[in-house]
């Protein structure tokens, strides 16, 4: 384990460090953008100055993830987010050229309408945006445009209030540095504040776009809690190769995201409607950009994940998108979806020293409280080690009159039909979460508790309903994958804690949404499973460095730069050969709506077939490609059983 930022990223379990320092640049000139003071007007007056200083970051390393996300890595995912090159490296190429050009200091604005600093210019019916330029994996300039705010700044009296689109900017936006991070536990040196509802768009340039091309919105990871969509850790150089346009976004995370208190003070799911948001800003801004606001592919992972079936299901989203991919996270959780996660709101009050007595107290003193103390309170939610996972969670709003988001049972909803379904693609990775048996394992004090209170700690390591069922359902767990033996820090009790964690927060909630939507859907559902090594991983081994499984959020190394903690992948090997297919598939997929398309020499010859419900075929992504049936079921069984659903 390498550092860990703050401690509170203990989590970072992993390593992260090290290897940030790849600048992910790929060499390419990068220059530019960088060094632009970004002073992010985005039209707004920016004075916030969202720090970002994006591109330099990199030093930080990746806190804030927290690991968690969802999937935590616990390594360091954390958000952080750093930057870390990431950008900078790319963001030069953004330049965007797109079309009248101009104004906005920044630097390059090229080609459209570049301006005489030769950034690259684009006008919307919304505003002009200055950006600048970046190369990809195979030396394939780009335009840029970074830390667009798409919403007012959710600060002040908007804390806690659902969005307010953007939908004109009164001067020309410089989008040449990413955003800050929204609110969460970072090295004072990283770049966040609460001003940080933005968008990146990266797109090729306009010489190169012969026509509208296929968009692609990717929300990422987190746990609804940690990182971000600033260029460090989804960065455009391996997607960008192909003729797509791809949009990152930030989203409110933790409580200035998800507070609930189930009444009309505070109904929930803001940050979902950020994304929300951020969808109605493409529909408006992207063909500006070379976009096709009619092939509009929304992916996530983990969160992000979550998020990407939500909006499936959200009356608010209906129109604004055609096609979706969810990697490693489902919201058909075991637990119901609540209605409020007042509980949580206590515990943010608490935390601040705010009273407790009623909500409207409980958000009034939250309201005055900096930005900061919230983010950085992160750890307190934690109750065992850093679990659980998933703390905040989407909620069904009760109607006070707003417009909500999710209306009804995410599972009762595919199953009724209602809701706006789209060819799918779902995936988990081999191992997902497996390493957090390692937090456990190796601190002799949460060892001795979860063997000593393990009906107690299960249901929170292993996000169980917690009813007067769950000691029942905690033993049963503990019989199946333990086999009723005291766990002990050793290869056995490391595989069967593993599976035990990967199975509760992925495997089994992803199932259940690929056995929904496949028998509910009129549109195609294809299934994946990330089983690949590679040289890198979001958890290796702390005495070798090396990776030991494809875990939680692995896949994203083969379909963005991650300059936050790892070098980018090279041109030629094993690890490029999969970033050629995992991006060969993105593209076909929000090109076409089908991955198979054509001859898609990146299949490896493979036919991959869509999931039905009495042939559950997967496509294995290994050292080799291949067709699988019934992902894990045998394991799945006992959660079949424990917690019943008729399909």
């Amino acid at each position: 384990m390498k550092t860990l930022f703050i401690a509170l990223l203990l989590v970072a379990l992993a390593t992260c460090h090290s290897h940030h320092s790849h600048d992910h640049d790929h060499g390419h000139d990068n220059d530019h953008d960088h060094g632009q003071d970004s002073d992010h007007n985005h039209g707004h007056d920016n004075d916030h100055n969202h720090g970002h200083d994006s591109d330099h970051d990199h030093s930080h390393d990746n806190d804030h993830d927290h690991g968690h996300e969802h999937g935590h890595d616990h390594d360091h995912e954390h958000g952080h987010d750093h930057d870390h090159n990431s950008d900078h490296t790319h963001d030069h190429d953004h330049g965007h050229d797109h079309k009248h050009g101009r104004g906005h200091s920044n630097k390059h604005s090229h080609d459209y309408g570049h301006d005489a600093a030769g950034e690259p210019v684009v006008r919307t019916a919304s505003g002009e945006f200055r950006g600048g330029y970046n190369v990809t994996r195979y030396g394939r300039r780009f335009e840029t445009y970074r830390g667009i705010r798409y919403a007012e700044p959710p600060v002040g009296e908007l804390r806690f209030q659902p969005p307010k689109l953007i939908l004109e900017y009164k001067s020309p936006v410089d989008a040449t540095e990413d955003g800050p991070a929204c609110p969460l536990p970072a090295p004072p040196d990283y770049p966040v504040s609460e001003d940080c509802l933005t968008i990146n768009v990266y797109t090729p340039l306009k010489k190169d776009r012969k026509e509208p091309l296929p968009v692609i919105l990717f929300i990422h990871a987190g746990g609804f809690y940690s990182m971000t969509g600033r260029s460090d850790l989804a960065g455009p150089h391996y997607l960008l190769d192909k003729d797509l346009v791809l949009v990152t976004i930030n989203y409110r995370i933790g409580s200035l995201g998800f507070l609930s208190t189930g009444d009309e003070l505070a109904p929930g799911n803001n940050g979902f409607k950020d994304q929300v948001a951020a969808l109605k800003w493409v529909q408006r801004n992207i063909a500006g950009f070379g976009g096709d606001p009619r092939r509009v592919t929304v992916a996530g992972c983990s969160a992000g994940s979550i998020s990407v079936a939500l909006h499936m299901i959200s009356p608010m989203s209906k129109g604004l998108f055609h096609r979706g991919i969810s990697m490693s996270g489902s919201p058909i959780f075991i637990s119901p979806t609540p209605d409020n996660m007042y509980r949580l709101a206590v515990k943010q009050a608490e935390l601040l020293n705010c009273p407790t007595n009623n909500s409207k107290v409980i958000i009034d003193c939250l309201k005055t409280k900096p930005w900061r103390e919230l983010g950085d309170s992160l750890p307190g939610f934690y109750e065992f080690g850093f679990d659980p996972v998933l703390i905040w969670e989407p909620v069904i709003e009760k109607d006070f009159g707003q417009e909500r988001f999710l209306t009804m049972n995410p599972a009762d909803a595919i199953k009724q039909g209602k809701m706006h379904a789209v060819p799918y693609i779902v995936s988990q990775t081999r191992d997902e979460f497996f390493w957090m048996a390692f937090t456990v394992l190796r601190n002799q004090t949460l060892l001795d508790r979860m063997n000593a209170e393990w009906e107690s700690v299960a249901p929170i390591s292993f996000t169980l309903p917690r009813t007067p069922d769950a000691r029942r359902v905690s033993r049963a767990l503990r019989s199946a994958y333990l086999r009723d033996r005291p766990l002990r820090d050793d290869a056995e009790s490391a595989r069967a804690l593993g599976l035990l964690y990967q199975d509760s927060i992925e495997s089994f909630p992803v199932h259940r949404l690929v056995n929904l939507m496949c028998r509910h859907s009129p549109h195609p559902v294809w299934y994946y499973e990330f089983a690949y090594i590679g040289n890198h991983s979001h958890y290796e081994d702390p005495v070798t460095n090396k990776p030991t499984g494809a875990a939680h959020h692995d896949d994203l190394i083969y379909l963005f730069t991650l300059s936050y903690r790892f070098p980018a992948v090279e041109r030629a090997g094993a690890d490029a050969r999969r970033a050629d297919t995992m991006t060969a598939l993105w593209h076909n997929f929000a090109a076409h709506g089908d991955p198979n398309y054509g001859d898609l020499p990146e299949l490896e010859g493979v036919k991959w077939p869509a999931v039905l419900p009495d042939k559950r075929s997967y496509l294995r992504i290994d050292k080799e490609l291949s067709v699988q049936t019934n992902l894990k079921e045998d394991r799945i069984r006992i959660w079949e059983e424990l917690y019943p659903l008729a399909y």
